[in-house]
């Protein structure tokens, strides 16, 4: 379906561009989010009518996500989750966690779609991603994610952070020191009855 853009798309085009897109994006996306308008001649002509007020809502829109950067920039991005021996997380910190908490710390409103992030974060650790505050405007964050505010706060200092390797295998150690004490007694029981009967 060809439509024309009402405002800036990254990665499809500017105010004004005419493109091509599958007729799906353009009614479940585009259209109803106002992004675009069908490519009619009667639409090319009301485009041009609008275009002078289309760009100023675009650039009053980027003057408005410039002024949240430093918000955004400021905010701590310290997610606690519960995590294993491991540093695997019990689940995971996903796109609308961040929004949430960019919402919640910075008090900057932004959609789920708007944070860069690619896959769920699933471990413990730090991480770079992006907030696209605008098409024109986007920001550079850092999430941490650990089990405690001790562990973020060593994240933050940029230490790294050593799971439980050795503690975990000190307890299987004494564990498996325990099952052989515990097989022995078991074992030595029966030798001293066969040793009375005789």
């Amino acid at each position: 379906m060809k439509v024309i853009l009402t405002e800036k798309i990254t990665k499809l085009g500017n105010i004004g561009d005419t493109v091509e897109v599958k007729t799906g994006f353009a009614r479940n996306y585009l259209l109803p989010n106002n992004k675009a308008i069908r490519f009619t001649k009667e639409n090319v002509a009301l485009f041009e009518a609008k275009k002078a007020e289309l760009v100023a809502r675009h650039e009053k829109a980027k003057a408005d996500a410039e002024s949240k950067v430093d918000a955004v920039k400021n905010a701590k991005l310290h997610m606690i989750r519960q995590a294993g021996d491991t540093g695997q997380l019990y689940g995971s910190v996903s796109s609308r966690d961040i929004a949430r908490a960019l919402k919640e710390i910075a008090g900057v409103n932004v959609e789920s779609a708007q944070v860069l992030l690619g896959s769920p974060i699933k471990s413990v650790g730090a991480f770079d991603t992006k907030i696209a505050l605008h098409p024109d405007v986007i920001v550079d964050v850092k999430i941490y994610v650990a089990q405690t505010q001790d562990e973020i706060d060593a994240l933050v200092a940029g230490k790294k952070l050593t799971f439980g390797t050795k503690k975990v295998e000190e307890e299987t150690t004494e564990e498996k020191a325990e099952e052989k004490t515990a097989e022995t007694e078991v074992v030595a029981e029966p030798v001293a009855e066969e040793a009375k009967a005789e």
